[in-house]
């Protein structure tokens, strides 16, 4: 897997998903795989674009589930060929939708996965109708617990604030990497 600085990477063509991707939950895993099966099918890479620091973490100062090494570790599990990074940051956020869709457009997805409530560009301006002007996307319906409710960081965050280790552990559904998940929780529990 290639790890690549936003706005440098140009490929003649992909399989795109885009993302904080924080925690990479059980949601964000099927995201991925199916994404991975698509490029597996057409023959071309799958590149996944994500921020550092995720989103929430600038504007709210939430915790962390995963750090950026944690991350990468796992998309290049998930089978994942090229990770594009951007630095979350002032000058990233001030952006329009113009400029973020010119810099898809140099990735060349043949589709965009993502879910259902993705949201660009300064203000949060653009979404999957925007993204649909000018690619093939793929909408992922949420991805649901046993108990019918939509696995999301924000869900797992507050599982862990509340002391339900066991099933933010579940949601992540990366059991392999327990003493990530135990250290991640530790911080957590800190706030």
């Amino acid at each position: 897997m290639q790890v690549h600085k936003s706005k440098t990477l140009k490929l003649p063509e992909c399989v795109l998903t885009i993302g904080a991707l924080d925690g990479l939950h059980i949601g964000h895993q099927t995201l991925v795989r199916q994404a991975r099966e698509q490029a597996v099918e057409l023959g071309v890479p799958l590149v996944v674009y994500t921020f550092d620091p995720p989103p929430k973490v600038f504007f709210q100062h939430v915790k962390l589930l995963t750090s950026l090494p944690e991350k990468l570790e796992m998309l290049e599990k998930l089978g994942v060929d090229h990770v594009v990074v951007a630095q979350f940051n002032a000058d990233y956020i001030s952006q329009g939708v113009e400029r973020f869709l010119q810099e898809l457009i140099n990735l060349n997805p043949v589709e965009i996965f993502e879910g259902h409530d993705f949201r660009f560009g300064r203000g949060r301006e653009g979404d999957v109708n925007t993204l649909r002007k000018y690619f093939d996307v793929f909408i992922l319906d949420p991805v649901l617990c046993s108990a019918g409710k939509t696995i999301s960081s924000t869900r797992i965050r507050e599982l862990f604030s509340k002391g339900e280790v066991d099933e933010a552990n579940w949601l992540l559904g990366w059991n392999h990497l327990k003493p990530v998940v135990q250290q991640n929780e530790k911080r957590l529990m800190k706030k």
